[in-house]
């Protein structure tokens, strides 16, 4: 398999760098496992993401893929973050609190994130994967030539191509099943919600890359089925968040062992993107706003203070409960006995 020989991967198992939800923890036990174990780094700044890395490398040293969001940055609206802010106002007060009087961009996109991009060139993670688009050709060429490799996510296989015209080493064909945001280069493009396994057929005979299969993807029989169909690896992100190393808060794992898991929902609500949700308070009510969106990632500076205001009352239902559809199977096991069960099952199946 060209994209894990370099790796030296026992596993062909990619853990989800799903923000909010994996850990430093996390990854180095899904490494250590023979797996690829993940880190999102894309809502933080360049000192914490090496902090993070760091963090890994005292615990193993073994490859991690360090994930960056790629987007375009986004545009300030005030008339729309305004009347937003006045839509969400009932929820505020619902919980005693006060609405933020403004939103900001909460942080940067990798694209004009030059601190970023010279910490990553120093610390050379083995692999370091993009989310919602891709970098410009010249940061491109730097990380590899500092010896990275570089996975992206294609929800299409325009994407795809774009990808490999960029360079990129593999693509993350992601399902319109995957928990989390949607990955879309241009989130107000048509969409054409192709499923994992029917993606992941399309890029492997169309793309002429190496392609990793996400979405739905639970255990080892989907992990052997997806390898049937041409796929490198799959990259699980929902089944990991029942770890003990994960930081899903107490209210996260109550929905995900709760009937919630059986209705995942796609939304923009919580942070101005498109991304599955566990059913919860928040999705309700999102799927009943009437104003306009902000930008991701405006939208979620309002989106965490509201999860804020409402966990203060011990309300947890307005958090970013990312999941996908296969929730309901999601484990509660350490991440290496988790790695361990997915590559029995591989063998059995």
């Amino acid at each position: 398999m060209p994209l894990l020989s370099p790796l030296a991967l026992t596993h062909p198992i990619i853990q989800a760098p799903m923000a909010g939800v994996s850990t430093p923890e996390m990854a180095a036990a899904v490494s250590s496992a023979g797996a690829l174990g993940s880190i999102g780094v894309g809502a933080v700044d360049a000192d914490a993401a090496c902090a993070m890395i760091m963090q890994i490398r005292a615990r193993t040293d073994r490859p991690f893929n360090v994930n960056l969001f790629a987007h375009a940055p986004a545009i300030a609206r005030p008339d729309v973050e305004a009347g937003w802010l006045e839509e969400l106002t009932p929820l505020f007060t619902q919980y005693g609190a006060t609405p933020p009087t403004s939103l900001r961009e909460i942080y940067r996109s990798f694209a004009v994130d030059d601190a970023m991009m010279a910490m990553l060139i120093d610390t050379r993670p083995a692999v370091i994967s993009f989310h919602f688009g891709l970098p410009n050709a010249v940061r491109i060429a730097a990380l590899k030539q500092a010896g990275c490799m570089l996975i992206a996510t294609a929800t299409s296989l325009p994407e795809a191509l774009a990808a490999r015209h960029a360079g990129i080493d593999a693509v993350v064909a992601q399902g319109y099943e995957a928990g989390g945001h949607r990955g879309m280069f241009d989130p107000d493009a048509p969409d054409d919600q192709l499923g994992t396994f029917a993606l992941t057929q399309l890029l492997v005979e169309r793309a002429d890359m190496p392609v990793i299969a996400a979405g739905g993807i639970m255990d080892g029989r989907g992990i052997s089925a997806a390898l049937n169909l041409g796929a490198v690896a799959a990259q699980l992100g929902t089944a990991f968040i029942a770890c003990p190393e994960s930081s899903a808060d107490a209210a996260y794992r109550a929905a995900l062992n709760s009937p919630a898991a059986l209705h995942t929902i796609m939304t923009r609500a919580i942070s101005g993107r498109p991304a599955r949700c566990l059913a919860n308070k928040f999705t309700m009510w999102g799927a009943q706003a009437h104003r306009r969106v902000p930008d991701y990632p405006i939208a979620y500076d309002a989106g965490k203070a509201l999860n804020q205001a409402a966990k203060a009352r011990d309300e947890g239902g307005y958090g970013a409960q990312w999941a996908g559809q296969g929730a309901p199977l999601a484990r509660s096991l350490p991440a290496a006995a988790l790695v361990a069960a997915l590559a029995e099952e591989m063998r059995e199946a």
